[in-house]
Parts: structure tokens; C-alpha cells; sequence
């Protein structure tokens, strides 16, 4: 890898070495990456998604999801258009907010692969356990940025990473379809990159505020 896949840097130090992966860290905006020869192909990798067992029926998956939720009610309400950017096989926080009385549509590039909903813009997004996934981080967050109305809110979900002695032995970096590692110091980057607010919501949850 010559470029950090978020920012561009060609900054990059080697960060850590398991048996499965290597992984360098951005100098600039503290992203962690896997090489590119470490990518599953798109049939290796919905063949690992098809194995969840996401359902809006689950209480136990409505407390997680709700963790991303919760927060983010404070800044929406149902005058508001919501999108939920990669639900996966089961969606799930677009069935709590029509609870809730608020217009929510679900996509994802395997399941609800409707295009005509990124030509849009919304009030807020939601993508939970999403951004670790995504090979591209600077085309995703262009993505992002380009799908939100003015004074909008995104809510991102993923555990965040901290020094090399504890990314060491973190359980997160063992799943395959784990690819971009996003610390504070990244969101803080990513932020004043952008010119969002940033708001630490959680341990694995930030929220981002795009001006108008």
C-alpha cells in the first residue's frame, strides 16, 4: 500500500503483524489499513454477511443498534428524511424510527441495492458496523458527504482502535471483512477535514454534524 486509502498520505508506518495480516497506520490521519492483497472478493465476502442473523425482531440486536440510536434521536424528529447507509440482510433501525413515526429507507450495496436512493439527500444517516468494511474510505465519505442535506447528522457505529498493544489482542481486527481501523484521532481528522462537528456519543459511536 503507497496511499492511505482516507486521506492519500504516502505516510504510512508499519503498525502490526498477526498471523492472518499486516497492517500500517497513517501518519496523518491515524486510519489502519490492510493491503489491498488482503481484500476478499465480493462473492467472499456477502458469502460471510449471508451467515448474520440480523433481525428487527431480536431485542438483543435493537439494544445494540439502539446504541447509535438513542443519541441521535436528540437531533431528528419526524419532520425529518432518514437513510440507513448499509442495513444489511435485516433491517433494522428504519424499522425503529417508523415506530417512532420517522421516514427512514434502507440501502446496501448486497441486499437493498437501490440506486436511486444515493441521487438523494437526507436529514440524517445511519451506518452502523458499515465504515470497517469499506476498501475506499475517501470515495465512501464523498459518498456520505454528497447524500447529506445541509444541517444534516450521520451517526457511524464501529469500535474504535487504540495503541498497537491493544489492537494486539482486540477480537474486532479478527474478522476478515475488517479492513479500515478508525481511532478518535481519524474522526477528529475526518471532521475538521470535512468542517463537520464532531460529537464522541459513545465508545463505538460518533456522531458528525455537516454545516450549512
Amino acid at each position: 500500500m503507497k496511499y492511505c486509502p482516507l486521506c492519500d498520505s504516502q505516510q504510512l508506518d508499519d503498525f502490526h503483524q498477526d498471523k492472518f495480516r499486516q497492517y500500517v497506520r497513517c501518519q496523518q490521519c491515524d486510519l489502519i489499513s490492510v493491503a489491498d492483497k488482503y481484500l476478499l472478493t465480493s462473492e467472499q465476502e456477502k458469502a460471510i454477511y449471508d451467515q448474520h442473523q440480523n433481525d428487527a425482531n431480536d431485542s438483543g440486536y435493537r439494544r445494540f443498534l439502539g446504541r447509535a440510536w438513542q443519541p441521535l434521536q436528540r437531533y431528528i424528529d419526524s419532520s425529518m428524511r432518514g437513510l440507513d447507509f448499509g442495513c444489511g440482510p435485516g433491517p433494522t433501525i428504519s424499522v425503529m424510527a417508523k415506530e417512532q413515526g420517522m421516514s427512514m429507507s434502507d440501502y446496501d450495496l448486497y441486499y437493498f441495492n437501490d440506486p436511486q436512493l444515493l441521487q438523494q439527500r437526507y436529514d440524517f444517516i445511519t451506518m452502523t458496523e458499515v465504515i470497517e468494511h469499506v476498501a475506499d474510505a475517501k470515495q465512501l465519505v464523498a459518498q456520505l458527504d454528497s447524500l447529506m442535506a445541509d444541517s444534516s447528522v450521520l451517526v457511524v457505529m464501529t469500535k474504535r482502535a487504540q495503541h498497537e498493544a491493544a489492537f494486539a489482542k482486540w477480537h474486532y481486527k479478527n474478522d476478515l471483512t475488517h479492513i479500515r481501523f478508525y481511532s478518535d484521532k481519524t474522526f477528529i481528522w475526518l471532521a475538521n477535514h470535512l468542517g463537520w462537528r464532531l460529537e464522541f456519543a459513545d465508545k463505538d459511536v460518533v456522531l458528525l454534524f455537516k454545516s450549512t
